[in-house]
């Protein structure tokens, strides 16, 4: 650790108001001292960072950190305000700021090092020592583990005071409650150790064993098989997949996200205590991750966000596979190859018409598999694996009745409510280990094949048909406004819940095909290439605006873009969200418009430039995407040329402060 804070990393005085002032402050002495290379492009994977989850900690500290390619080596800066900066912490501000930077491939020993350093910013002595720290080498010391906190000694015993009396004879002590824990974080450096001794010290202090297991960056050890099977719950405090989560099954479980875990051990603990009491004693019964993760007060909004992007992230795999084999077979055998027979009764090995009939047929089969795989893992966000068999089943269900991408969304949430609502049942203990092998898939199918085919099914069919209908008939005006709809959407999150909403949209369509539903496809594909594209010209337009990291990310956001992968532009939009994105949104809105108007039109549900021969109206098709890049890229352009971030400030070659070696004023956004 003394290798990772020197007293040139430790500024006692800190001046700033802001979490991007104070990042940036510390950041230059990292800089200074050669241990990071380009100052802006860590700053960005800071603030990229920081949007995942804020960093502030209650007791008043701020841990912003990440791992970043611009790290030479591990490093930790530590900083003192004068006046508490907002870094998000539910008690307020924190005077107590450490900047933790990893390298991207930091290894095991550093990490568990930082992680020593999480755990003791969970004790008070260590936090008071830092407050009342007044030299920056004897702090660096002290963080670094070199010094000892200095804590107050006991009070000595008055001259003559009477003897204490002897403590009566101790009763037979009563039965310890046993938890085990786990614990994770996306970065896995600072809130998954931190989360695991605010554990660990709640349960000292309500005489509770606690055994955590915290599963970061540098890995993690296994809580041994018989300390699993002795205790009487589990509490999981993550926001990343727990790890074999199988081993804790049959327990009391509490599951929450991991700041939970740092904020309000002793209310986890409690809460595990009183489900142990009610006889909740299946991990299945506390319902899945997705439906308890997050801090308390997360509305039912959120969590149907969730479960929907649960759905949608397993479908977009068959989406991209089955759709672009059917574009394939197009593109080979021609608009009639869906006329084809079947390859398993008719394939000549040299015709060129038989190798285009497969690729179609095998697509046409990946694609097929779009509504059950959405519906099913839909309830598998909501209840998890006991979800999967009637969400298939509903999916497969909404498929036989012609209800199409609704039906499927509708069948996913219903098998996903119906497993919840059977998993709060208290059962004998002698069913309880068949209860998610039989009995709940058994029933959750019935309850399910019931309403879609005979109590929901049909009105969502029906309104499926109207939209597809709706779809068929857009034409003028109409077309135009929900093209530029789409083009927001598709922008405004860059790869989000909005960008996968409308994506999932259109390839719903594409299960059952008319003019209407390929316009669509058209043009959210369009508007989902502009941003990369967009950023990528800009840089070559005004190289100064944008700093080494942003030219060289721009160079990959040309393929990028050109492939239809929005999330190409996220780099730029984490450095500068409020002038990349509305420039972004702005330029989406042109294209789907345009695209609309020109009435193009689309077969594959992906392939971005690659599928042009699928592209109805082709040439205006590309002049859509054009003029909505055009119209980006000028748009940031100017929204950063007014922001005063030009040549001067990023000096001749375009790295910050080159000609005059200081760094540029304009913060990075958050």
């Amino acid at each position: 650790m003394s290798d990772m804070i020197t007293a040139d990393l430790v500024d006692l005085d800190l001046a700033a108001e802001t979490k991007e002032a104070a990042a940036r402050s510390l950041a230059e002495r990292m800089v200074a001292l050669g241990r990071v290379t380009d100052l802006e492009g860590f700053l960005a994977d800071v603030a990229a960072r920081e949007a995942q989850m804020p960093t502030g900690l209650d007791g008043g500290i701020g841990i912003p950190h990440c791992r970043s390619e611009h790290v030479t080596e591990p490093t930790l800066a530590f900083g003192r305000p004068a006046e508490g900066i907002d870094f998000g912490a539910p008690d307020g501000p924190a005077d107590l700021i450490f900047l933790i930077a990893a390298p991207a491939g930091a290894d095991d020993a550093h990490l568990t090092i930082l992680s020593a350093l999480a755990r003791r910013l969970m004790d008070p002595d260590f936090t008071a020592a830092l407050r009342a720290a007044t030299d920056p080498a004897a702090t660096a010391s002290l963080i670094s583990g070199e010094t000892p906190p200095v804590t107050p000694a006991p009070a000595e015993a008055a001259v003559g005071a009477a003897e204490p009396e002897p403590a009566p004879a101790p009763e037979t002590p009563p039965a310890v409650f046993r938890v085990v824990a786990v614990t994770s974080c996306p970065t896995g450096i600072a809130h998954t150790y931190m989360a695991a001794e605010a554990l660990e010290q709640a349960g000292q202090a309500e005489g509770v064993e606690v055994v955590v297991e915290p599963q970061g960056s540098a890995g993690f050890t296994r809580i041994d098989p018989a300390v699993i099977a002795a205790a009487d719950g589990v509490i999981f405090a993550h926001d990343v997949p727990v790890r074999e989560k199988e081993r804790f099954a049959g327990k009391p479980t509490v599951d929450v996200g991991v700041k939970a875990g740092i904020n309000r051990p002793a209310e986890l603990i409690a809460e595990v205590r009183d489900k142990a009491a009610r006889g909740e004693t299946t991990a299945a019964a506390t319902g899945s991750p997705v439906d308890e993760a997050g801090d308390p007060g997360e509305g039912y909004g959120t969590k149907l966000r969730k479960w929907l992007m649960s759905g949608v992230s397993y479908m977009v795999p068959f989406v991209a596979a089955g759709g672009l084999l059917i574009a394939l077979g197009f593109a080979i055998g021609g608009y009639t190859i869906d006329k084809a027979p079947s390859v398993a009764e008719h394939f000549v090995w040299t015709d060129s018409t038989s190798w285009a009939a497969l690729l179609f047929q095998v697509g046409g089969l990946a694609f097929s598999f779009l509504v059950p795989v959405l519906a099913g893992y839909i309830a598998y966000g909501m209840a998890d694996r006991p979800g999967l068999v009637p969400g298939f089943v509903g999916g497969s269900i909404a498929l036989t009745i012609n209800a199409g991408f609704l039906g499927g969304l509708a069948a996913g949430l219903i098998a996903g409510g119906t497993v919840m609502a059977i998993q709060r049942i208290k059962v004998p203990a002698a069913l309880r280990g068949i209860m998610p092998v039989v009995v709940i898939p058994l029933i959750s199918s019935a309850v399910v094949g019931f309403l879609m085919f005979l109590v929901v099914g049909k009105p969502i069919a029906e309104l499926q048909k109207a939209l597809t209908d709706w779809l068929s008939g857009l034409s003028g005006a109409n077309a135009i406004i929900l093209g530029v709809v789409l083009g927001l959407m598709m922008c405004f999150d860059l790869g989000g819940p909005l960008n996968k909403v409308a994506y999932a949209f259109a390839v719903g369509g594409l299960a059952n095909p008319n003019e209407g539903s390929l316009k669509v496809m058209a043009a959210v594909m369009a508007a989902g290439m502009v941003p990369p594209l967009a950023m990528a010209l800009a840089t070559v337009v005004r190289s100064a605006l944008f700093t080494r990291t942003e030219r060289e990310n721009g160079k990959a956001a040309w393929v990028l873009g050109g492939s239809f992968i929005t999330e190409g532009a996220i780099p730029f939009a984490a450095a500068d969200p409020l002038r990349v994105i509305p420039s972004a949104m702005a330029g989406g809105a042109v294209t789907g418009a345009l695209s609309m108007l020109f009435e193009c039109t689309l077969r594959a549900p992906h392939g971005g430039i690659f599928v042009l021969p699928l592209i109805g109206n082709p040439v205006l098709y590309l002049i859509a995407i054009l003029a909505g890049t055009a119209v980006s890229a000028a748009l940031v352009i100017l929204l950063k040329g007014m922001g005063g971030r030009g040549e001067k400030d990023l000096g001749r070659d375009g790295a910050p402060g080159a000609e005059s070696g200081t760094a540029p004023k304009v913060p990075v956004s958050v």
